[in-house]
């Protein structure tokens, strides 16, 4: 008993300090998104995480010359004590061409332990598809897949409701891997 009291003591206690630090977050300007000393940093590592997807797997090589346009997040840090959280920042990019700035948060629940650094890539399909994700509407819900991707294995990776999602483990341990409950924010450059 005396356990789960402490289990729901660090929950309510990981709840309250991601609350906290989501809602600072809301409040900066939108000009804060990303800091500009950390932007060129994440342009190149946006750039290499695409060319190791793309390496490591010859589908998302072609949903990234087919797609409409395509947001790459190359550092996504997960941890978990039966709650989690996600994030991570990236570049969005159309016809080939960086656009704008992502912002990655995940909130997650349920039986799950561990961390790990992972890339993700989400592939749109058509203006519209893009358009919503820059609207800042884009919500994963538990429904949406994502496709791993490890080196050496060949995984199929298709558009499914005019997105496609891939992820690539960095390292780290979970005991689970989702992307429902992502949500996105969206900035030009």
């Amino acid at each position: 008993m005396k356990n789960l009291k402490n289990y729901g003591l660090l929950i309510i206690i990981f709840s309250l300090v991601f609350n906290l630090n989501t809602n600072a977050q809301s409040k900066k300007k939108q000009k804060d998104f990303i800091k500009d000393k950390d932007k060129e940093t994440l342009v190149i590592d946006a750039k290499y995480a695409m060319e190791e997807l793309r390496e490591n797997n010859a589908d998302v090589a072609r949903l990234a010359d087919d797609a409409y346009g395509y947001v790459v997040f190359p550092n996504v840090g997960k941890g978990a004590f039966i709650a989690g959280g996600a994030a991570g920042n990236g570049v969005v990019y159309q016809g080939g061409k960086q656009i704008g700035w992502a912002q990655l948060r995940q909130v997650d629940v349920g039986l799950q332990i561990g961390g790990e650094a992972f890339r993700e890539a989400i592939f749109f399909q058509t203006q519209q598809d893009l358009e919503e994700f820059k609207s800042g509407e884009l919500e994963f819900t538990g429904g949406v897949s994502a496709v791993a991707i490890t080196a050496g294995e060949s995984r199929s990776v298709n558009f499914e409701d005019g997105m496609a999602v891939v992820t690539m483990p960095k390292g780290g341990a979970m005991i689970e891997v989702s992307v429902g409950g992502q949500k996105f924010k969206y900035k030009d450059m």
